[in-house]
């Protein structure tokens, strides 16, 4: 497995955490899969559309053998196992992983654009995987993530939900 991705995981309907945890199971059974690494859970509020629940969120560093394209298709195929349905744009839904980055690359599909195009603005991603990668820098933007996370006029609306033991990727998942 020599390809580094980190995911950004997403639930505010149902069990929130169920639909997290059972997310981050799909993607550690998965035969081209390891995750290496889980940062807490965040409860936040909406972006975009505002009128729904607040979300749980946490990031993933995974280790992978499978192509972005491929790891695409897989995440899509777990979100639509976990009862995923797209009806209205950043709208509810039981479960979203999105791919932020993979390896050092820059890619561009009609289906993929990485690094994940907003992820720069979007405290939900930043926090979580700057606790798992604080050195780590997105490959379009050569400032490190906490000058990021600085440069974003509103920091409300993140909480810290669950913090990670620090022992195995699911023991924040626990009781």
């Amino acid at each position: 497995m020599n390809n580094i991705a980190y995911l950004s995981l997403g639930s505010n309907l149902g069990d929130r955490l169920d639909y997290l945890k059972s997310a981050i199971q799909a993607l550690d059974s998965h035969p081209d899969i390891k995750v290496a690494s889980t940062s807490s859970v965040y409860e936040t509020d909406p972006v975009g559309y505002t009128d729904q629940g607040k979300f749980l969120n946490l990031a993933v560093k995974i280790e992978t053998s499978l192509g972005a394209e491929a790891l695409l298709d897989t995440c899509l195929n777990i979100e639509k196992s976990l009862g995923r349905v797209r009806e209205i744009k950043w709208g509810p839904r039981t479960i979203d992983l999105d791919i932020l980055l993979y390896n050092n690359e820059n890619i561009e599909t009609d289906r993929l654009v990485i690094p994940h195009p907003r992820m720069h603005e979007r405290l939900f991603v930043l926090i979580p995987i700057l606790e798992i990668d604080p050195f780590l820098k997105i490959p379009t933007n050569d400032k490190p993530l906490i000058d990021l996370i600085e440069q974003i006029p509103n920091k409300k609306g993140v909480r810290l939900w669950k913090q990670t033991s620090g022992e195995d990727a699911y023991a924040h998942f626990g009781s």
